[in-house]
């Protein structure tokens, strides 16, 4: 039997793969206890989505456990064994505001949550893929020193600096820096991924994400900006912006087009590899751009305001660069661009709330 198991399974991005693996694998199985609603409240709440892909797909799995609990992950692996060929381990405290609140917490999930996985895969199904979703945070916020310019709606980086034409790549120091607590930890996670590949051999790669984003995301204030700020735009309620203007720029990465990076690497394995996954060159956009988009998807004007205090360890410009990947990988591309997946976001979120979409 071939099985996919997929961590955070009732997230955006486990979600997202659990409903591209269930036709190429015999069984999904998924791990998630809904902690993100113990983080972000009732915006946060994955039970919807955990529903949903039950009633989707016949041969889906899910187990409620806690991935920081070893006695709770060890008997789906000592049952399913060497059974299991593919692992996406998408579970995660995801936010840098709310980590500094619970340090415990945030390290328990993200660092002894991923040493956790990696033993009990090291043991249980050696052979399997791991991949590992890691975040552009582990470059801390040294992407604020390269040289950035000013532009009516957005910061740019100079056109004269090599990250000019695709992006920031993995060679972009990680070390001297400030990460957030959050930051800290997925660094912690990502090291050791890697480590599992270098070091034992495993087929391990950390996939450094940009934003991801798509129509299944539990957007929350303090987690998920494209889902929540569209939320914000539908319902009229109200949009704080924290910092630089609200022209920080952002790259978006739809959880498809992420997720078949995941299948791509699957299919041809390079253990302890680490990949930037974002939206690029291909789509990216300021705080100010996206609320534009926002405005003319819905038709509604956005109640917002500034707060002068940006987050700390935020970036103000970041585009991934993916070529590393494409050279690596040459059968994959992007294939849902900005106005599309908000499109999808704001279609997901109406049919969710019960509203009528055009």
């Amino acid at each position: 039997m071939n099985i996919a198991l997929v961590t955070g399974s009732a997230g955006l991005i486990g979600s997202e793969s659990v409903a591209f693996m269930a036709d190429k694998f015999d069984l999904v199985i998924g791990v998630d206890n809904n902690l993100r609603e113990y983080f972000f409240g009732a915006d946060g709440n994955t039970e919807w989505n955990k529903n949903r892909i039950q009633e989707a797909y016949t041969n889906y799995r899910h187990y409620s456990a806690d991935i920081r609990e070893v006695n709770q992950l060890e008997p789906i692996f000592k049952e399913y064994g060497a059974d299991i060929k593919l692992i996406i381990h998408a579970a995660a405290q995801p936010s840098h505001d709310w980590a500094a609140r619970e340090p415990f917490t945030d390290f328990g999930v993200n660092a002894v949550g991923t040493l956790n996985m990696l033993e009990m895969t090291r043991l249980h199904a050696p052979e399997a893929v791991f991949i590992f979703t890691s975040t552009n945070k582990v470059y801390g916020d040294n992407p604020n020193y390269l040289p950035l310019v000013e532009l009516e709606t957005r910061w740019e980086i100079d056109e004269s600096h090599p990250y000019f034409t695709n992006g920031i790549d993995e060679n972009h120091s990680i070390d001297h820096t400030k990460h957030s607590i959050f930051g800290a930890s997925k660094v912690a996670a990502d090291i050791m991924v890697q480590e599992y590949g270098k070091y034992f051999g495993m087929k391990t790669a950390v996939f450094r994400g940009g934003c991801l984003t798509g129509p299944n995301h539990s957007g929350a204030q303090l987690h998920g900006f494209l889902a929540y700020l569209m939320k914000c735009a539908i319902t009229g309620n109200h949009y704080t912006i924290f910092g630089y203007k609200g022209k920080q720029v952002r790259d978006n990465i739809h959880s498809h087009d992420l997720v078949n990076m995941f299948w791509h690497f699957y299919q041809n394995p390079r253990p302890g590899e680490v990949y930037n996954a974002g939206g690029g060159r291909f789509a990216n956009c300021s705080m100010l751009e996206a609320i534009e988009l926002c405005e003319k998807i819905t038709g509604n004007k956005l109640s917002f305001s500034y707060s002068d205090t940006n987050r700390i360890g935020d970036h103000i410009w970041y585009v991934s660069d993916l070529s590393k990947f494409k050279q690596h990988y040459p059968g994959w591309n992007w294939e849902f661009g900005l106005v599309e997946t908000l499109t999808q976001i704001h279609d997901g979120i109406a049919s969710r709330l019960g509203l009528k979409t055009v």
